[in-house]
């Protein structure tokens, strides 16, 4: 399924990844307008493809496309959209991280078809995963045409996943320390980068591989009694890693819905 006009109100890092996903082969849109704003990303994304077309300002995104992205950063989010005309039945995807649905519909101020998402920038390789509230089978299939679309039931599944997707950073962060700690311990850095990345790279490949099996399982099976990976996960978990990253989700949970 092809959609004739995609819009992107908002050209930064996340509406790159999706356009460089939509427009590899096969390509999901027949034409995308992205706002001017971001010029560089804007005019780089119109000279590599194209289908891309640099709109003269976020109103022309709107009034040109089937269905729109949001993709503005939350602290300027109601200033942008309240000074936008919509209309009524249109299809509007946002990407506003941390936003209510109820204050999204007030700032749009039309009887659109709202779907609120949360991809990652995998989307550029069609390897992303994105959350979307509430299920909509269009938003859907372009999603899964960029990786996986997961499809949630209520605002709480969504605000859940949001908060998970938080856990990027600190993904890399622990790569980086595990690096920082070699070479201080006398390995060069590069050789501690070559040797990290493809190791937590096969585990992620591990973890998704058919059967889905659970995390905890996993996490026995490389945890040889007694052994080195035992270890280091004990002594994690009595000096007070998890309830730490337990305490951080908790409270990126309470960010997202509006609780601090």
């Amino acid at each position: 399924m092809k959609i004739d006009s995609i819009g992107f109100v908002g050209t930064g890092a996340i509406t790159e990844a999706m356009v460089r996903g939509l427009l590899a082969e096969p390509a999901y849109a027949s034409e995308i307008l992205v706002s001017p704003r971001s010029a560089h990303i804007a005019a780089t994304l119109a000279d590599e493809f194209a289908a891309v077309r640099i709109a003269k300002d976020n109103q022309d995104v709107v009034e040109r496309s089937d269905m729109v992205f949001l993709a503005i950063r939350p602290q300027v989010a109601e200033e942008v959209v309240r000074a936008l005309s919509f209309r009524d039945g249109q299809m509007i995807v946002s990407l506003v991280a941390a936003t209510e649905r109820q204050a999204l519909s007030e700032w749009i101020a039309a009887d659109v078809h709202l779907v609120q998402a949360i991809p990652l920038p995998f989307v550029a390789g069609r390897q992303g995963v994105t959350a979307i509230y509430p299920p909509d089978t269009a938003v859907a299939a372009l999603f899964d045409a960029l990786g996986t679309a997961v499809q949630c039931q209520s605002r709480k599944e969504y605000d859940l996943l949001a908060a998970a997707s938080a856990m990027m950073s600190t993904y890399f962060g622990i790569m980086e320390q595990v690096a920082v700690w070699l070479e201080k311990s006398g390995l060069e850095k590069a050789k501690g980068q070559a040797y990290i990345a493809p190791l937590f790279a096969s585990l992620a490949q591990k973890a998704n591989s058919p059967g889905n099996e659970p995390f905890s399982a996993l996490s026995r099976e490389f945890a040889t009694k007694g052994g080195l990976n035992e270890q280091v996960f004990s002594d994690f978990e009595k000096k007070g890693g998890l309830a730490a990253l337990t305490a951080a989700l908790d409270g990126v949970l309470a960010r997202i819905e509006g609780k601090n």
